[in-house]
């Protein structure tokens, strides 16, 4: 997935605000409020405080300049806007990396089925794709990282699509080149509800990305521990 640079700047994180999807970002010595594309804070998953960060300009969010984009962790760059995981899933999913899938010439975006909304489909082979990021600057990421009722519940609805014929296949997308393994939470419901999706055919994988120059890709497949 190709990005403009021309556009980024930088500037050195300060704290999230107790508002959801907003942030302080100091530029050029000035404080500003910036947009998090995220539901989820991130102060829960990963330390920003005084790193240098990547900003992007704001779409659809009139209200402030900035958008956090990405922050430069450990000489590497993590990615912090969620929305670029599935956009570089579904621009590579034709490539080898993703065979495993099978036929993959006709893929969509957005599909509601049921009463399930995939991120990606599949229709030459009525494979329904679910991509969960993973924000983390550790080797081993853990998943669920925070409580989440609505992927339990999402997790339902994909059973009751494998149940009626469906192919579904859960993606675990790292925003991390640092991260090599997936962890799945034994103690959380989540994991019990994964692993009855998985019981009924339910595929699962994982993967990371990475920034090199104006681009992102899928840097390797990483090991899932169930």
């Amino acid at each position: 997935m190709k990005i403009d640079t021309t556009n980024i700047i930088t500037g050195v994180f300060q704290h999230e605000l107790e508002n959801r999807f907003r942030c302080v970002v100091n530029i050029n010595g000035t404080d500003e409020i910036c947009y998090v594309a995220s539901s989820c804070k991130l102060s829960n998953l990963i330390k920003l405080t005084g790193r240098e960060v990547l900003l992007t300009p704001s779409i659809g969010c009139t209200a402030l300049q900035h958008t956090l984009f990405a922050a430069r962790l450990r000489r590497k760059t993590t990615i912090l806007n969620l929305s670029v995981a599935n956009n570089v899933v579904f621009e590579e999913l034709r490539s080898k990396r993703f065979a495993f899938l099978g036929k993959r010439k006709s893929l969509q975006k957005e599909v509601l089925l049921q009463q399930y909304r995939a991120d990606i489909f599949i229709s030459d082979t009525n494979t329904a794709i679910e991509i969960k990021t993973v924000i983390t600057s550790e080797k081993r990421a853990v998943f669920p990282s925070v409580k989440s009722a609505r992927s339990v519940h999402q997790l339902e609805r994909i059973k009751e699509l494998l149940l009626q014929g469906y192919k579904v296949c859960y993606m675990f997308v790292a925003l991390s080149p640092e991260v090599k393994s997936v962890v799945l939470d034994h103690t959380a419901p989540f994991y019990t509800a994964f692993l009855d999706c998985v019981d009924c055919g339910m595929s699962y994988y994982a993967c990371s990305l990475k920034l090199h120059d104006d681009e992102i890709t899928v840097a390797a497949t990483l090991k899932i521990e169930l």
